[in-house]
């Protein structure tokens, strides 16, 4: 039995040769197939930005937001400026880094002269350093607009550590001032992960004001170029978006104005949508659930279906 069981494993080995030995040219094909231009790759001498880099960028910043719940540090009174310390010089340091790839990527791209790639990416990095008690204050009221919307909340560390509206919002506000700071492809890889994780989609270029609550969230999509007032309210499956074109349009519209405008103290209910770029919701204005909109609504207007008739069969 010993015997036989060594002469199978050698035949295994003998096997397990065999398949290695075609490898080489699998690796062949595919390096022939990086030469034909027909695939998408980036073989290149630069590197593009890390998307695992970004991600960790977005977790640092969370942790500068909101000191004291997403680190294992116990943090008080006496340390909170070392704390501080530590971590804004190594957000700086990864954010400045990716930022200069993602310049260094845009030129080569275009074909345009690239100069200063890491000076450039340092100052949009100390730019956005100083925004951050900004984006504290901002942040600190939709917290707040999120525990008074929602009577299921029992506190603020709650919707803090567990609400996917606020993680969603929170990488936006991070991603939307790298995009307003002329920053690319990065704020679309951090919102993109937020849609991810929470199934919550806002494109990093959309504007949205104070005080924003997403009540539940999973299905929601709020467009590029979307406008959002103050105090505005919307639930789960919503979507703020495009009209569809035809393929010859796309081009023309890339930089106009495609999706709705929601003004002041909207409330938005569940499964609505809201299409184009002329579509104004007035405000204080209330969209009832599964409303489909794709023309303006005045000001201080209730926008509800007709109630279905219902069957019931015993």
């Amino acid at each position: 039995m010993v015997e036989r069981g060594h002469e199978q494993c050698g035949v295994r080995k003998e096997d397990t040769k065999r398949f290695r030995e075609k490898i080489p040219d699998i690796v062949e094909k595919l390096v022939e197939s990086c030469k034909t231009g027909e695939c998408f790759d980036h073989v290149d001498i630069e590197p593009l930005p890390s998307k695992e880099a970004i991600i960790d960028i977005i977790h640092r910043t969370c942790r500068i937001l909101y000191p004291g719940y997403f680190s294992r540090t116990r943090i008080d009174a006496m340390n909170l400026g070392y704390y501080f310390g530590q971590e804004v010089t190594q957000l700086f340091e990864s954010l400045s880094e990716q930022i200069a790839l993602a310049i260094r990527h845009e030129c080569r791209r275009h074909r345009m002269e690239c100069d200063d790639c890491e000076e450039r990416g340092q100052e949009i990095a100390i730019r956005f350093l100083r925004e951050l008690p900004r984006l504290r204050a901002l942040l600190a009221k939709d917290i707040r607009a999120a525990y008074e919307g929602d009577p299921a909340a029992k506190g603020y560390d709650e919707i803090i550590f567990s609400y996917p509206g606020l993680f969603a919002i929170t990488v936006y506000r991070i991603a939307h001032e790298l995009h307003v700071q002329g920053v690319s492809l990065i704020p679309r890889i951090m919102t993109e992960y937020a849609h991810s994780l929470t199934g919550i989609d806002i494109h990093p270029g959309a504007r949205i004001g104070e005080s924003f609550f997403i009540d539940h969230g999973t299905g929601v999509v709020i467009g590029e170029t979307t406008d959002i007032g103050n105090r505005v309210r919307i639930y789960q499956g919503v979507t703020l978006g495009a009209l569809s074109l035809p393929k010859d349009a796309v081009e023309k519209l890339r930089s106009k104005k495609r999706h709705p405008t929601i003004e002041d103290d909207v409330i938005i209910y569940a499964g609505v949508t809201i299409l184009g770029g002329e579509a104004v919701i007035g405000a204080r204005s209330v969209i009832g659930g599964n409303v489909w909109i794709t023309e303006s609504v005045p000001p201080d207007t209730k926008v509800f279906l007709k109630k279905p008739e219902l069957i019931f069969k015993p």
